[in-house]
Parts: C-alpha cells; sequence; structure tokens
C-alpha cells in the first residue's frame, strides 16, 4: 500500500455558481476564489508557496502557473499544472501533501475557475483514439460516451431508468438547503426527471450537469502549521487514483472500471470501512457515474445500487449522506472547479458549519472526482481529527 501523505486544508473559497459570467475572466475568478480561500484561512498571499491549477485558463493555454503566479502575485516555490479532468480538485489536494512532506514547500493553493459566456465554443475534442473509434461512430462528446456507460450497466446488471432518477432527485432536494446551489430554488420530483427531455438515450437532461461559471480554491498546508490555523483543520486521511483510459471505446468492463482501485485504496490507507464514513461527496457529472461509486465502494454489490437507493436516505439527516451541498447536479458544474466543490463540502461538513444542511458529528468524509469519460479517477479521505 502507498505511503498517505500528510497535510490539512486549512481554508476554502467558493464563488457561487452563475449560468453565465458576461464580463468576466477566469482569471479574474481566480483571484476571487483564491482572495476567499485566504481571508477564510486568515492568512496572506506572503504565506503562500506553493500553487497548483489546472491545465488551461481561459487566458492562456500554456505557462499556466507562472500567468496565474503573475497575476496573484506569487513566487511559488513549487507549482504545476493537474491535469485529471474532474478529478483535477480532488487530485490536487493530495499533490499539495505529498509535495509539503517532500519538502518542497509548505502551504499550497490549489485553485480552478471558469468563465461561461453565451455562444462559448466547446472545447475541441482531443485525438486518437477518440478520432479512429469513437467519432466516427458518433460518440463525439461526454453526454454520448456517458450513455453508453449508463445503457451497458443496464443490459448487464438489468438497472432500471427509476433507480438512476433517485440519484438526481437527491442531488436537488439537497440543493434546496444550500442557498449557493445553482438550483437552489427549484424543487423537481422523481417523474420530473423521468419525464424530462432524452437527451442521448438512455440519459435524460435531469441527469445531466449544467455547465455554469464559477471557481473555487483551497488552501493545504503541513500538519503542524495546522495547528494554528484560524479554523478547525480538516486532515487527509487517504487518497486514492487510477486512469485506465481515455476514450470510451477503451473502457474496461463495468465492474472494472478504475473507481474499483481508487475508492478502495483511499478507504485502505484511512483505515476506515466505507460504512462508517459521514458523508458521501461524489462525483457526480451524470447519474451513472455515482451509481458505478456506490458500487466501487463496498457498501452495495456490483449491480445492485438500485436496491441500496431505494432502501437508504441521502440527505443530511439520512443514513447515508450524499453530496449534501446538492452535488454538481443541484449545485452546478463550473467545469472543473465543479469537481472542487465536492472538497469544499466536505471541510464545510467536517468544520461542522452546514448550518441547515449539516450532517450530525461528522468525523470522516468521502471525497472522489472523475475526468474523462469514467477513466480518471481520484478518491480522498477527510478528517476532522488528526
Amino acid at each position: 500500500m502507498a505511503k498517505r501523505p500528510k497535510g490539512a486544508i486549512i481554508g476554502i473559497g467558493e464563488l457561487k455558481p452563475v449560468r453565465y459570467s458576461e464580463g468576466k475572466t477566469t482569471l479574474g475568478l481566480i483571484a476571487e476564489s483564491v482572495q476567499l480561500a485566504l481571508t477564510d484561512a486568515g492568512i496572506t498571499k506572503d504565506e503562500i508557496d506553493g500553487l497548483l491549477v489546472g491545465p488551461q485558463v481561459g487566458e492562456t493555454p500554456q505557462h499556466v502557473p507562472a500567468t496565474v503566479s503573475e497575476y496573484l502575485g506569487l513566487s511559488p516555490i513549487m507549482s504545476n499544472t493537474v491535469d485529471l479532468g474532474g478529478a483535477t480538485g480532488a487530485g490536487m489536494v493530495w499533490r499539495a501533501a505529498a509535495a509539503i512532506e517532500a519538502g518542497m514547500c509548505e502551504t499550497v493553493v490549489c485553485v480552478l475557475a471558469n468563465k461561461n459566456e453565451k455562444g462559448q465554443a466547446p472545447r475541441s475534442p482531443n485525438r486518437n483514439p477518440i478520432r479512429e473509434f469513437d467519432v466516427p461512430f458518433g460518440a463525439s462528446g461526454a453526454n454520448t460516451s456517458y450513455a453508453l456507460l449508463k445503457r451497458e450497466h443496464m443490459e448487464v446488471y438489468g438497472s432500471k431508468q427509476e433507480d438512476f432518477a433517485s440519484i438526481a432527485y437527491w442531488a436537488r432536494k439537497n440543493a434546496l438547503k444550500n442557498p449557493k446551489a445553482i438550483f437552489y430554488d427549484k424543487p423537481v420530483e422523481l417523474e420530473d426527471i423521468l419525464q424530462s427531455p432524452m437527451i442521448s438515450d438512455p440519459l435524460r437532461l435531469l441527469e445531466i450537469v449544467m455547465p455554469c461559471a464559477g471557481g473555487a480554491a483551497v488552501i493545504v498546508t503541513s500538519e503542524e502549521k495546522a495547528k494554528q490555523a484560524k479554523h478547525k483543520p480538516v486532515y487527509l486521511k487517504g487518497a486514492g487514483e487510477k486512469i485506465t483510459h481515455r476514450a470510451v471505446s477503451q473502457a474496461p468492463a463495468t465492474d472494472q472500471l478504475p473507481f474499483a482501485y481508487s475508492i478502495p485504496q483511499a478507504l485502505q490507507q484511512a483505515e476506515i470501512d466505507g460504512k462508517d464514513l459521514d458523508l458521501l461527496s461524489l462525483y457526480d457529472c451524470y447519474t451513472n457515474v455515482v451509481a458505478v461509486q456506490l458500487e466501487s465502494m463496498g457498501i452495495c454489490k456490483p449491480g445492485k445500487f438500485g436496491d441500496f437507493v431505494r432502501s437508504h436516505t441521502f440527505g443530511p439527516d439520512g443514513d447515508y449522506p450524499l453530496n449534501t451541498h446538492g452535488g454538481q447536479l443541484g449545485f452546478g458544474q463550473a467545469d472543473l472547479a465543479g469537481g472542487m466543490s465536492h472538497v469544499i463540502e466536505a471541510v464545510v461538513q467536517l468544520r461542522g458549519e452546514g448550518k441547515r444542511r449539516q450532517i450530525p458529528g461528522a468525523r470522516h468524509a468521502l471525497v472522489t472526482g472523475n475526468g474523462a469519460t469514467l477513466s480518471e479517477t481520484t478518491a480522498l479521505v477527510l478528517g476532522g481529527e488528526q
């Protein structure tokens, strides 16, 4: 088993997602997010000596750490880009802790942001083998690719549309307790999800995240420095990561997708059973992504997530609190910053700052990230005690 990197989150900053961000720049959203995290941590930017950013910023596709450092007025002694799609936020946390433990730096800011303008062109698809095996047959976007994986699950295990819709229902229900959520005041019933327009069979509209603009940042520091933190530190207890493919045509079997390694690895490092977690902060770009994770973490058998969701409750006061901030399905997905929202919700809950959505006595949270098409996966176990 790999050694657990040691570190603690002492600051968080998150912008309220908005549908469009006309007049905003990605660099500006990054700066706003970082300032919120610095204020929350009670430190100045001069104490930041490490920087982790996403692979591209809207205003610059290259030299991203240098561009962001210059814009923020930082001079980091450790910097890097993390390119794991939706797993980038979670992946940043353990990389920051590893860099701190290696003695490369002491306090790292991890930041992701995304602007979203009307008529904004989508990013160009990657080449090979997607261009060779996927695009010519119609699998040219995320909706189509994830629909294929959902259909495979249904064909292999007999899972039903109602099973997947229940995941979206709980996400939207939990969002009603989070004023920051983009769907805070927009309740839906299970039937609304099942009757929403079919986007890519068998995926319906309300099973798919809505892109929006926003930003998020967390500050990770050494366990020693965390003892002087302004707020209760949240400690990294375990981490796991695995990549198996990029193109959906190259994906392994449903029960061998990479979460089957990364989640158990994080739980093993933390020496905790999945049934003993207080919060499941699971990446949820599509409902079937959550289904795969529930099965991968061992709290239900492969193909049995439907029985699991029917027999449990997933609100803050439920027996398995799941994405209490609303998840990306209810909170909103600001591109890669959407994945960081799962990290921030875990910190909020473990600090006891969830207000209306607070989980009583929360001590341990599982946070996950997913990039590409259920291929780049990261899992973290965070805890409120060292």
